[in-house]
């Protein structure tokens, strides 16, 4: 279950990740709990924020992965990490002086997100560079494990924070700080431990050469389509646990915290299960996919707090499992050469989405109730999956014919 840790800069890596990673979810906390906090409860400007996180993602995200490509990946993981821990700093000066206002939250919410559209395919494909191959599906499990341990204990610790400092300003200045730990992490690497893919010259059709390998194969088409389709809803779903237990159960900030809490603890156990796997399978990413999206319509008609909490666990397990599946698929299918670009274009679909479920998730809870919000987002999670089969055998059986044409 723990074979990557035996690697040094991994262990550095991940050791790094639990801090930074406790100090992001502490800031995702605090930021969902101001956004409410400066529109009185406002279910649209949450789902604003969220899609201006992510819409960055959806415009850029393919030209990160070839920056991914192009470049060493460490010094530009340093960088982008330097910037996000900026952005933290801002964010908690604003809130301390009593000076944020709703546009300030949703600037920093758009920033992080061109800053993630770098970062993220470049940290994804940075994994096989320090373990190797054969570790990969492991890393990635252990890496799911890493940033759900942090979403047990952040949110939670978030609420606690917010209840004892008077607020949710403190909490991004402790996630600045955290941002130290990994680029730490990055700076006292072993390099020559590393196994460096080599850069990519630049040229052009680089984009185009990206989506034609993925159109061509129906293996990683699958789980790319499949994730699109699961995570322009369950990118709203941390949104839909605040309204939940703000809007329905008339929790306080800790026992929000404790609702966030509950589902990254299924999320935890999801990930560390995956870890003993040595290669995903498409019967388990379905099974996730499908089980997630049953959990999320039994969390929308949850009838009290207790049963809504314990819901949470089985839909943490189950969103972490395709989550963990469809990466694990893609990674091990792609080419190094490729990985950069094949990572951006799955992280365009995978966070791409939120823009549009995240909107209309809020607008659909301020018209409806929230029940209503989550409970069709399960139901859109099924149809999706039914989707990226029907889709997936389209697409390939088109280009095959083109192909031989």
């Amino acid at each position: 279950m723990f074979r990557s840790l035996r690697i040094r800069n991994y262990r550095m890596y991940a050791a790094g990740g639990i801090v930074t990673n406790t100090g992001t979810w502490l800031q995702r906390t605090a930021q969902d709990w101001l956004v409410l906090d400066l529109t009185h409860g406002s279910a649209s400007a949450l789902g604003t924020t969220t899609a201006l996180q992510f819409l960055p993602m959806l415009l850029f995200g393919m030209f990160g992965g070839v920056l991914a490509d192009r470049y060493p990946k460490r010094p530009i993981l340093i960088t982008a990490q330097s910037i996000m821990g900026l952005l933290a700093l801002s964010l908690g000066v604003l809130t301390m002086t009593g000076t944020a206002q709703e546009w300030h939250v949703y600037l920093m919410a758009f920033l992080l997100g061109v800053i993630s559209c770098v970062e993220v395919p470049t940290r994804q494909a940075f994994v096989v560079e320090m373990v190797g191959r054969g570790d990969l599906p492991n890393a990635i499990a252990l890496n799911s494990s890493i940033f759900n341990l942090a979403r047990v204990v952040g949110p939670a610790l978030a609420g606690v924070l917010m209840y004892l400092l008077g607020g949710p300003g403190p909490l991004f200045l402790l996630n600045a700080l955290s941002f130290v730990a990994v680029i730490a992490s990055l700076v006292f690497m072993r390099a020559s431990e590393l196994n460096p893919a080599e850069p990519v010259p630049r040229a052009k059709g680089q984009l185009r050469e990206g989506l034609r390998y993925v159109l061509g194969r129906e293996d990683l088409l699958m789980p790319v389509l499949l994730i699109g389709f699961v995570s322009m809803f369950s990118q709203s779903f941390s949104m839909s646990i605040a309204l939940m237990a703000r809007e329905v159960f008339k929790a306080d900030a800790s026992s929000f915290g404790l609702a966030s809490s509950m589902f990254a603890v299924g999320a935890l156990g999801g990930a560390l299960l995956a870890a003993r796997r040595a290669r995903p399978t498409r019967r388990l990413l379905f099974a996730g996919a499908i089980g997630f999206g049953l959990f999320q319509i039994a969390t929308g008609v949850a009838p009290f707090y207790p049963a809504y909490l314990a819901l949470l666990v089985p839909a943490g397990i189950a969103l972490i499992t395709v989550n963990t599946a469809a990466n694990a698929s893609v990674q091990m299918g792609t080419s190094p050469v490729m990985r950069g670009r094949i990572m951006g274009i799955y992280f365009l679909v995978f966070t791409g989405g939120a823009p549009l479920g995240a909107p209309l998730v809020g607008w659909l809870s301020d018209l409806a109730g929230p029940r209503a919000g989550v409970v069709l987002s399960g139901a859109l999670v099924l149809v999706g999956t039914g989707l990226a089969v029907l889709l997936t055998r389209l697409i390939t059986s088109r280009v095959r014919a083109a192909a031989v044409a």
